[in-house]
């Protein structure tokens, strides 16, 4: 698997968005009125706070599943944008 390839692309992407979900999840949970509010700004208004009701049903079992159908898709995503990708970019020749 080359880093150009589709599974390549797809693999990062996937990594990526399972870092970002990670680091999310770990802020949420540190500061979450911080949180809620950057959400709520950046999502114009809606309210994340609803979101702090359920902070005592999180568990890891959910954290990992999430993490796993994010990662999934993502995958799947960065497979499809590759070979998307290899359709519109002409290589070079040398």
């Amino acid at each position: 698997m080359t880093a150009n390839s589709p599974a390549g692309t797809g693999a990062a992407l996937s990594l990526t968005v399972g870092i970002g979900y990670a680091l999310c999840t770990v802020l949420f949970r540190m500061w979450p009125e911080s949180a809620a509010t950057f959400m709520n700004a950046l999502f114009h208004g809606l309210d994340f706070r609803k979101l702090q009701d359920g902070a005592a049903l999180f568990t890891f079992g959910s954290f990992f599943y999430a993490l796993l159908v994010m990662m999934a898709w993502a995958f799947v995503l960065g497979c499809i944008f590759g070979i998307v990708r290899s359709f519109t970019v002409n290589p070079v020749a040398s």
